[in-house]
């Protein structure tokens, strides 16, 4: 099980719960419709949002009802073209080689994956930033004849470490390609620029909220103990769609530390996150949220005359 790191961004727990904290932001567009997933039914209140892009967020789910957990299926982001993405494919089969390929985030594989088959399948040396990533290369690594290689992975999933530790061939001039999103902070290029890495990246992809969401969806979501978030961008979302008027103080399940420190920014107290980034510690976050959660019902009942 992973380690939950709570304390630096969460309260501790206490007798009495904290006041719910007052967000701002824009209010929602009650049009459109956001589907429920098929583990969740109208009559079972949903102990967790998952909020990932619709078709995403099927291992999370399957994990959770295992558990006996109620899922809504919320998405708060989805994904689009980046105007670096035409370049992607055509730089991959031009005739200079990269030593390295960094990876950072599931959907940034994915959209590399599908440029790098268009340009041939090269040979690619690619760095992740950690397990959940590599995932999404596992597949490929066993079909592809060693043409694509996973080579490495930082001590700690997070942009900044890997940038410390990307290993660098001596004095000699070592090439990065960094596909990325858009939105992503120039943490990663800075840190291996600093080094002596000559890197080159693209804006391959990017995100926007769903901005038409479901009303009567969406006041489930608030009433869920737990809403799970994979990326800063979706915890901005998430912000955004609280009106003026709402007043929200449950708790925000993050997938790691990134995401942990920009739902602190954003103003959310209840927030919890793994030490390593991935699948597993992300449900274990989920669970102690759960439990304290629980912890203070039972608290509140007895409490109650």
């Amino acid at each position: 099980m992973a380690h939950l790191s709570l304390s630096s961004l969460s309260p501790p727990p206490s007798s009495s719960s904290s006041p719910p904290l007052r967000l701002h932001g824009r209010i929602f567009s009650p049009f459109c419709r956001v589907q429920v997933s098929s583990s969740s039914t109208s009559y079972l209140q949903p102990k967790v949002v998952v909020t990932r892009e619709h078709g995403k967020n099927g291992k999370l789910i399957n994990v959770l009802t295992e558990h006996g957990i109620n899922c809504l299926e919320f998405p708060l982001i989805q994904h689009t073209k980046g105007p670096d993405l035409d370049r992607l494919s055509s730089v991959l089969s031009a005739d200079t080689a990269f030593d390295w390929i960094i990876i950072t985030s599931p959907e940034a594989g994915l959209v590399f994956l599908e440029a790098w088959k268009a340009a041939g399948a090269p040979c690619v040396k690619v760095g992740v930033v950690g397990s959940g990533t590599q995932s999404v290369f596992e597949e490929v690594m066993q079909s592809s004849k060693q043409s694509l290689r996973v080579a490495f992975a930082p001590s700690k999933a997070t942009g900044k470490v890997l940038a410390s530790e990307l290993p660098k061939d001596g004095n000699r001039k070592c090439t990065v390609l960094y596909p990325a999103s858009a939105k992503a902070s120039g943490e990663i290029e800075e840190g291996l620029s600093s080094r002596g890495f000559e890197v080159t990246r693209l804006n391959t992809y990017t995100t926007v909220p769903v901005n038409d969401v479901d009303e009567i969806v969406f006041k489930q979501a608030l009433s869920a103990p737990v809403v799970a978030v994979a990326s800063p961008s979706a915890v901005r979302a998430w912000v955004n769609l609280l009106s003026e008027s709402e007043r929200w103080g449950n708790a925000v399940a993050c997938i790691g530390e990134t995401t942990a420190l920009a739902a602190k920014r954003s103003g959310l107290r209840n927030v919890y996150y793994p030490t390593n980034p991935g699948l597993e510690g992300w449900v274990d976050s989920i669970l102690e949220a759960l439990r304290v959660h629980d912890r203070f019902q039972k608290i509140n009942q007895v409490a109650s005359p």
